[in-house]
């Protein structure tokens, strides 16, 4: 059912994987790279065809600088905690709420109610596009960061409770069955019992949606337009000329723009890496 471990398959196998991880971490690490060395580049290296070669001079704290000084990347980035700290945080509740619902009580709709979250989950989002808008627009919601927030939420709880609801599924029911027999209610065997088991989970989530929402570039194109509103990773469009594409400035903004999530994961690692794997090994 699970692959066999590398240490024990054939030593062919063993010599090809070796080989090959490093190859693939590279071939991965590339396009990360590339914009690194463009976010050092000076602009006439770029005017030149010099885009892969050695920079002809170095031109980071420049162009990070200029980043900074010539673009309100500031605002945006706040724009962007705006939007996913909150979508993070209702989607969270929202899933534990749902996910402890399905995977505890046992109703006659329970399975047709979490197909429902599930199958949102395999909905293209690009044919939500003008649907989403227009309710937007009818809500008085577009182009605000409540707006963005509540789409976030809505879109996210789908995944966030298939995650939640196996979860809890996996945890022993008898200290829920435990909890009843001493008269303890519904609420607080869900806050005093479940909630506790449940933060690898809950750290691990935060880390994928806190991901999700800050990388996203479709609905912040989408539901917002101006400056006040828009997050960084559409916000980044202003730092190109009118004429000319800065992309020096670009890949400096871009390399910004990744370290909050860079910076979630490292600071969640532990958490993260013990909620995707609780239970694996089980039985």
């Amino acid at each position: 059912m699970f692959p066999t471990p590398i240490a024990k398959v054939s030593a062919p196998v063993r010599i090809a994987y070796k080989v090959l991880l490093p190859v693939a971490l590279i071939i991965w690490l590339l396009p990360l790279l590339g914009v690194a060395m463009t976010s050092m580049r000076p602009g006439s290296d770029l005017t030149a065809g010099n885009y892969f070669g050695i920079p002809s001079r170095f031109a980071g704290i420049e162009n990070y600088t200029a980043v900074f000084r010539d673009s309100p990347i500031g605002w945006y980035i706040l724009n962007s905690f705006k939007i996913t700290i909150p979508t993070v945080v209702g989607a969270i509740l929202l899933s534990c709420l749902t996910g402890f619902a399905l995977a505890i009580y046992r109703f006659r709709a329970n399975i047709i109610v979490f197909f429902l979250f599930v199958a949102g989950n395999f909905v293209p989002f690009q044919i939500l596009m003008i649907p989403v808008r227009d309710l937007s627009l009818r809500a008085g919601v577009y182009d605000t960061a409540l707006g963005l927030i509540l789409f976030h939420v809505a879109f996210q709880t789908g995944f966030c409770t298939l995650f939640m609801r196996n979860f809890i599924s996996s945890l022993p029911f008898a200290l829920v069955e435990s909890a009843r027999v001493e008269g303890v209610s519904e609420w607080k065997i869900f806050r005093h019992v479940v909630i506790p088991l449940m933060r690898p989970a809950i750290a691990a989530l935060a880390v994928l949606v806190f991901t999700f929402v800050w990388n996203d570039y479709f609905w912040a194109t989408v539901l917002a337009q101006g400056q006040n509103t828009m997050p960084v990773t559409a916000g980044l469009y202003s730092l190109n000329g009118q004429w000319i594409a800065a992309w020096q400035l670009v890949s400096a903004g871009s390399i910004v723009a990744a370290l909050p999530p860079v910076l979630m994961f490292f600071l969640m690692q532990r958490h993260f890496i013990a909620g995707l794997t609780l239970g694996a090994t089980k039985g």
